[in-house]
């Protein structure tokens, strides 16, 4: 216990705004060295997307779909955004029993409450999401998004949409920003936004590949258009900035998944000019 202290107390006391930069250091040949001003707005980073991520919960049957959300984060730690994590304060539909994949009867829990697991405690009540403060919203997917964001797993295209989920898709739409949106998730999109176009991948089940391919007659039936893309693939509808891909729609492998996801992820990154 002492070892520990004596390491977090070590790692504290280092201020990684004066540690050494390699612009700081002699330049090789006997070149002249920049002063510390010069180096310092040589390296300055560029600030990145404020991205907005909203989750369902945590677990894909009652909640966000995990492996989805991971990707995301990871595919936005690459394109270099600055990332804040958002859930709606609102009790979960039900419960499931991940193993028996049955509902947990008399067992109640907390979207934003469940979706701070994911986002290491760092989470914030989706009725504090605006426009205003960020370049683009991502959706990902899991049961979460169509039973916790919509009641769409129970009504199918007479859901309601948890009103702050509606309010940021037309916040971010009306303010020209990109929509990311993967799995069920793009259901919300032609539930709210008019005339949108988005994937949820085939449109025939293929011997079970897409187990799910029923979702895009749904879709249809709500005005959107339904763009049939492969699981790697993400559509870009251009008039309104929304990005879809199919992820777990499609019953493959996960790093085709987590390709699809970083499709869908670059090109939200590109919409948003930054």
């Amino acid at each position: 216990m002492a070892a520990f202290r004596a390491l977090a107390a070590a790692r504290l006391a280092v201020t990684p705004g004066f540690a050494p930069r390699p612009g700081l250091w002699p330049l090789p040949f006997g070149g002249p060295a920049p002063s510390s001003r010069a180096a310092f707005h040589a390296s300055a980073p560029r600030p990145g997307p404020r991205v907005a991520v909203v989750l369902s919960g945590c677990g894909v049957y009652d909640g966000t779909e995990l492996h989805e959300a991971s990707s995301i984060l990871v595919h936005l730690s690459r394109g270099g955004a600055e990332v804040q994590i958002f859930a709606p304060d609102v009790p979960q539909m039900h419960v499931i029993d991940h193993i028996k994949g049955q509902p947990s009867e008399g067992e109640t829990r907390n979207v934003l409450t469940e979706s701070a697991r994911i986002a290491r405690g760092k989470i914030t009540d989706l009725a504090k999401l605006t426009a205003v403060n960020h370049d683009a919203a991502i959706f990902p997917g899991g049961f979460g998004a169509a039973k916790n964001l919509s009641t769409f797993a129970v009504d199918g295209g007479t859901c309601k949409v948890n009103r702050d989920v509606e309010r940021v898709l037309k916040e971010f739409h009306q303010a020209g920003k990109p929509i990311g949106l993967c799995c069920i998730a793009p259901v919300l999109a032609a539930k709210v936004l008019r005339g949108v176009e988005v994937t949820v991948g085939h449109e025939q089940e293929e011997g079970g590949k897409w187990p799910h391919a029923g979702t895009a007659e749904v879709i249809k039936a709500l005005g959107a258009k339904h763009c049939v893309m492969g699981v790697t693939e993400a559509h870009v509808d251009q008039k309104n900035k929304v990005v879809t891909t199919p992820a777990f729609m499609c019953d493959t492998a996960l790093h085709h998944i987590h390709d699809g996801i970083g499709a869908m992820v670059r090109k939200v990154l590109e919409l948003a000019g930054r």
